[in-house]
């Protein structure tokens, strides 16, 4: 498969990252390297998106502080970014409804309708232009008239970061303007992009709870949309997903990470992180990068057993 052939995917986590973890950016790369050495994937981007405060969590700080520990713990990487738009509403979001936030503000911004997981055929996909026009495409004459593939995957990882994964400076947030049309540029490659929900096992499981998620918005986030599952602690997800009617009826859309890694869920657990701060454990950095505790020490997060 050529690059334009194979799907592109944004890899999305939600959750509540009080804090984030070295476990939860391991979570990222892991399913890259994955979905990459399947040759059916192209990942262009990662989005953090922390939980609103009103989630209603105990011990869960502003998500002031949330989010800039998550900026501070991505800083190094070069293509996962940290969403706001969650925290910045009126009140806490569905899962569902951040996932279709980026689906709708991807297609305003492309000007075409991201594909799902089950109609790749159907749906107009990066790229594809919903109606032709004479206008030049580019103002520049020196810019060949028909881009790479490489000048391609360029721009939708320049509209990534510039769209739908604010890295902002520490101390301020900002939107960028939801009404650019970057679309244009790629109109003559289809290119398929996908936004995939990513989460570990333990998420997986809680979708075989009674009660707990709404069915509808399960059939969105796994019909339509689809997951990337980390398995943790030598989880099997097999036996997860026969519990569930759902997870069985679009198990073909739930792809499990598959590697010679064990990840133990120590690494990924907020949890043991904000103990371990609790207790002066010196085990913290193998939680929690330098810089993130670092900004916790200096703002005195988690210091109380509630915290």
């Amino acid at each position: 498969m050529t690059e334009t052939t194979k799907t592109h995917v944004i890899l999305l986590a939600c959750g509540s990252f009080n804090p984030i973890t070295k476990g939860h950016i391991q979570m990222f790369e892991r399913a890259r390297d994955y979905l990459h050495k399947t040759g059916r994937f192209i990942v262009i981007g990662g989005i953090v998106s922390p939980v609103h405060d009103s989630y209603g969590k105990q011990g869960l700080v502003s998500s002031r502080h949330r989010l800039i520990m998550c900026q501070l713990a991505v800083q190094s990487s070069d293509w996962i970014r940290v969403d706001p738009w969650e925290c910045y509403q009126d009140t806490w979001q569905t899962t569902c409804s951040v996932l279709e936030h980026h689906r709708d503000l991807m297609k305003r911004v492309t000007g075409c309708i991201l594909s799902n997981v089950n109609t790749p055929s159907m749906t107009p996909v990066i790229g594809q232009p919903q109606h032709e026009t004479s206008q030049p495409i580019y103002q520049n004459n020196n810019v060949p008239t028909k881009p790479t593939a490489a000048k391609i995957l360029g721009k939708v990882g320049e509209s990534l970061s510039r769209i739908c994964c604010v890295r902002p400076p520490v101390e301020r947030f900002t939107f960028v303007d939801e009404n650019a049309n970057l679309g244009t540029v790629m109109r003559y490659e289809e290119i398929e992009l996908r936004i995939l929900l990513l989460c570990g096992s333990d998420l997986l499981e809680s979708f075989c709870i009674p009660g707990l998620w709404n069915e509808a918005d399960m059939e969105v986030i796994v019909g339509d949309f689809g997951i990337v599952v980390v398995p943790r602690d030598a989880a099997d997800t097999d036996q997860i997903m026969n519990h569930s009617s759902i997870l069985r009826k679009y198990k073909n859309n739930i792809l499990v990470v598959k590697d010679d890694i064990n990840h133990p869920m120590s690494i990924v657990s907020s949890t043991k992180s904000r103990l371990a701060l609790q207790h002066g454990d010196g085990h913290v950095v193998d939680y929690l990068t330098q810089p993130v505790i670092d900004y916790i020490l200096k703002s005195q997060l988690y210091i109380n057993a509630s915290g």
